[in-house]
């Protein structure tokens, strides 16, 4: 009887031991399958050039997803079109082959390059001014209804304006400069122009269609204008130095779109951070690829905050008095 007993709770024992490890394989695979479903996102990042602010765009990207994505489960193959419409197509080419999760397109050409090489791939934008011009939708809502979205690097164009009207109150003539080949520009030369006419002061357009033809254009409007506006134009954000050489002498001072070209060859700016819209973009590339976000009602989103901004050193040289609530630009 005591033996039998014996072998009933010996039973019983091996019973809730192979039970017990039974769940533990259980669990263990479970935990298995956890880590294994972490997946690794490959990312295509094309920066049309090598500039501060895209730089800065692209490292916020980069530092968003990684934070949410976790550093091991991203991957980013970031590319330089050094400016060239052939090498954008190229690498964007690679990236549609190559079938990457996500597209960066880090400025208005590999935006526009993007949009056509794949309707499936979602494509995030920024660095970007105006999303409908660059994709050519006329009734625009503020999402393009297609595999692209993405954050702009548009100042309000109108307090951009009154800081020219504020810093240089005697301007009789404004010329505003930009690349012919950036339809952003473009876009935010008009709305300037709006603004001027609205203020009542004469303006006119002066347009490069390369760095080759900006030393002709600057000069020819510093012959004509005491003042210049440069909008957020990479072409001219890339030869800063050429329009310094011309205006500093001629003492025409240039109100700039961004930080970056006021660092460069402007008086002030109305500037954004860069590395700010770059980790907007991130947290929506998160949304999209983690959390099924849908990018085709997706809103194109603004830079948080603006900052009046003033380029001390050129300021001084031209007796150019700035108000409290204007913030120096480093020097670096």
């Amino acid at each position: 009887m005591k033996l039998k007993k014996l072998f009933s709770v010996m039973a019983a024992s091996a019973m809730v031991l192979s039970l017990a490890a039974c769940g533990g394989s259980s669990d263990s695979k479970d935990s298995s399958d956890s880590a294994s479903s972490d997946k690794q996102y490959n990312i295509g990042i094309c920066q049309l050039v090598e500039h501060e602010a895209l730089d800065a765009a692209t490292q916020g990207f980069q530092d968003a997803c990684e934070e949410k994505f976790g550093k091991d489960n991203v991957k980013f193959d970031v590319q330089n079109a050094q400016g060239e419409q052939a090498m954008c197509s190229t690498i964007i080419n690679n990236f549609v082959s190559a079938d990457v999760d996500l597209i960066l397109a880090n400025a208005t050409l590999p935006l526009q390059t993007a949009a056509q090489a794949t309707s499936t791939i979602p494509i995030l934008g920024t660095s970007v001014t105006d999303y409908a011009t660059a994709l050519e939708i006329d009734d625009w809502q503020g999402a393009t209804g297609i595999n692209v979205s993405g954050t702009s690097d548009l100042a309000p164009i109108d307090e951009q304006a009154d800081m020219l009207l504020e810093l240089v109150p005697d301007v009789k003539k404004v010329g505003i400069l930009y690349c012919s080949a950036e339809a952003n520009s473009k876009y935010q030369a008009e709305l300037f122009g709006e603004a001027m006419k609205k203020a009542g002061i004469d303006y006119e357009e002066y347009t490069a269609a390369d760095s080759n033809e900006i030393q002709t254009v600057v000069q020819n409007a510093i012959e004509s204008c005491d003042a210049l506006y440069i909008p957020t134009d990479n072409t001219m954000a890339s030869n800063t130095d050429i329009v310094k050489n011309l205006v500093i002498p001629a003492k025409i001072p240039v109100i700039a779109g961004e930080q970056g070209i006021c660092a460069g060859c402007g008086i002030a700016t109305l500037s954004i951070s860069y590395y700010d819209l770059g980790y907007k973009t991130g947290e929506m590339a998160y949304e999209i690829l983690a959390n099924g976000g849908d990018i085709t009602t997706m809103k194109v989103e603004s830079a948080p905050k603006v900052t009046k901004m003033y380029n001390a050193e050129i300021c001084e040289e031209l007796g150019i008095t700035v108000p409290d609530d204007y913030e120096a630009i480093s020097a670096e």
